[in-house]
């Protein structure tokens, strides 16, 4: 392990782009099929494992829809979540916030409660074994419609208190966010916090759809928006932050190889980028792995990486008290003065 793979292997970082139901590793999968007696196309782990070549967002898509079905009961979704967490303070994660697909659970008959009372209750746990914060992110599937979404917040509102905002996910080509305008400006008045996938596989003009008709607070992704100036322009002097996934840009072929990944760009352009792990189960590794993955290829370097981190509190949905005390604790680790 080398001088920066130590480094970061303790450097205190938040998680933004995380899909609770994209960290269900093979294992699980299979423990929880034998548990709920559901049957999968899959004879083994290392068949599963086999099957994670994809070419672009839909093949993947396919199969994490396939394996979510394993998930049942509040049970699962404790112990899914409590799995993710342990995974997560490994690699020195103190606060996370993660997505979750309730359409993917309803339109099976699982009851939107049965998967909102399971992750909770795993982040609760998390909390308490690991000190990690957590906050949770209902996405809508827009591949679906928009009744399809306005639904799924009726069905939340026991849990909003909850739940910090809503999100925008799944197939992104021909589903611009223009299409959810009003399911977001409807979660606004709700007082709930807004993200969207954009710029992933659609192009620029979907991020300025998400800026413009949506107005949210952090953009999921957002590569593309590299392609138009004006429009990185507006983000670096916005403030906006992207939640950035590396080794989901590469075996997404979004981009072709991890030398070629634009992180190293985002930064240099002054956007407030944050690296994560999207669905690591899939993509092949959590958090720290998408960090070790573009320090190896000498893109980045210490000074970096804190900007990095420092990046995924400042872009979190934390209160401004527990931001200041997360970046203390990064001053503190690269042994920096702290000021009170």
């Amino acid at each position: 392990m080398t001088d920066l793979d130590t480094f970061i292997a303790g450097l205190p970082k938040a998680e933004l782009h995380l899909h609770i139901e994209g960290s269900l590793e093979p294992e699980l999968m299979f423990a929880l099929a034998a548990r709920n007696k559901v049957a999968i196309p899959f004879r083994s782990v290392e068949e599963v494992r086999a099957a994670y070549s994809f070419t672009n967002l839909q093949d993947f898509l396919d199969i994490y829809y396939a394996g979510a079905d394993v998930l049942r009961t509040e049970e699962d979704f404790r112990d899914l979540t409590v799995a993710y967490f342990d995974r997560a303070a490994a690699d020195a994660v103190r606060h996370a916030e993660i997505f979750f697909d309730p359409q993917t659970h309803t339109d099976r008959g699982i009851p939107f409660g049965v998967a909102a009372g399971g992750i909770l209750a795993g982040m609760q746990a998390a909390k308490a074994k690991h000190g990690i914060s957590a906050k949770l992110i209902l996405c809508f599937l827009r591949h679906l419609d928009e009744d399809a979404a306005f639904a799924t917040l009726r069905a939340a509102e026991p849990w909003l208190d909850r739940i910090v905002g809503v999100g925008l996910d799944s197939s992104e080509r021909g589903h611009p966010p223009a299409k959810f305008e009003r399911v977001f400006a409807a979660a606004a008045g709700m007082g709930l916090k807004l993200v969207a996938h954009a710029g992933e596989e659609g192009p620029p003009a979907y991020v300025e759809e998400a800026l413009d008709l949506l107005h949210i607070d952090r953009l999921d992704h957002g590569n593309r928006s590299l392609e138009d100036p004006l429009l990185v322009t507006r983000l670096a002097r916005s403030g906006m932050t992207l939640t950035v996934c590396p080794l989901s840009n590469l075996k997404l072929c979004v981009v072709s190889e991890m030398a070629d990944h634009p992180i190293e760009r985002m930064l240099r352009l002054g956007l407030r980028a944050t690296i994560n792990s999207d669905d690591p189960a899939y993509f092949g590794g959590y958090v720290n792995a998408n960090y070790r993955a573009i320090a190896a290829h000498g893109q980045l370097d210490h000074v970096d990486f804190v900007t990095l981190a420092r990046n995924s509190f400042l872009g979190s949905f934390l209160p401004v008290e527990d931001v200041a005390a997360q970046l203390a604790a990064i001053d503190a680790y690269v042994g920096l003065p702290v000021h009170g």
